[in-house]
């Protein structure tokens, strides 16, 4: 969770060495260790030490608007496949002449509090065994010859998507060297408007005032333990997709802005 400050706030602190403490509460919180109501906490600000760090950062950057300050991490607890916002499955025919890669996706509305689109989705697969040709790609993908990795590009998956956000990605490599080893896939995308923890926050005492708090999520780099095929169904045993699932839900939620916004993070 992030603080955005506005510049001017440093000469308010200035005129003012003694603020009113900043309290916010992060409500719809789930912990073993809280405090009074299961589903709030409350955290105080320690106001010397935010000040000498805005004084600092203002005088490095003397230029900027606004000073981001990282106020809290925490990881959210996969619940497993449900809790994550992309569903994959991926399945390998390794034969000394051609490798066919499969890669199954689905948008999984019920991960997010509040269903909203995933942005920039990459897949990225290096295959080895001499690629010496393409077939049957769908849909158009890139292939780096230098680095052997295939990428697929997708602008957005939501439920608005065709079929509802459920997809297949498919790629056949002629070989010279075959067979091919199965390798990680690597999975990112970015996405605005909702998260994953169903954490919100609040002001708590005067003083201060939210002008725009901006909820994201975003998936790490990670991937499912590749899995020799047979070319038959299933695409990978639940264990391997839940292991790169859960990878991609230790994420940054909160963006918050103290004046007016301009940035995200």
């Amino acid at each position: 969770m992030v603080l955005s400050f506005p510049a001017g706030i440093t000469r308010h602190f200035a005129n003012n060495p003694s603020p009113a403490a900043l309290t916010f509460r992060v409500t719809n919180f789930s912990s073993d260790n809280t405090q009074n109501d299961a589903n709030a906490k409350e955290f105080w600000v320690n106001m010397p030490n935010l000040m000498i760090h805005l004084k600092k950062v203002s005088e490095q950057k003397p230029q900027a608007t606004y000073y981001n300050v990282d106020m809290l991490k925490y990881q959210v607890s996969a619940q497993g496949i449900q809790s994550t916002p992309l569903n994959l499955a991926v399945n390998w025919r390794c034969e000394p002449a051609s490798t066919d890669l499969r890669i199954d996706y689905k948008y999984n509305t019920d991960a997010m509090t509040t269903a909203v689109a995933l942005n920039n989705v990459q897949f990225l697969v290096p295959i080895d065994g001499g690629v010496t040709k393409l077939q049957a790609v769908l849909p158009p993908a890139v292939w780096n010859a230098e680095q052997h990795r295939i990428l697929w590009k997708i602008p957005d998956i939501s439920q608005k998507s065709e079929n509802g956000g459920v997809g297949s990605l498919l790629a056949r490599f002629q070989l010279s060297e075959g067979p091919s080893k199965p390798s990680p896939l690597v999975v990112q995308f970015t996405s605005e408007g909702s998260t994953l923890s169903g954490c919100d926050i609040e002001l708590v005492g005067a003083g201060y005032r939210f002008s725009l708090i901006k909820k994201r999520f975003a998936a790490a780099r990670g991937h499912p333990k590749a899995q020799p095929g047979s070319g038959q169904p299933p695409l990978g045993s639940d264990e391997e997709i839940l292991h790169f699932l859960r990878r991609i839900t230790g994420l940054r939620n909160y963006y918050v802005c103290l004046g007016r916004a301009k940035d995200s993070v």
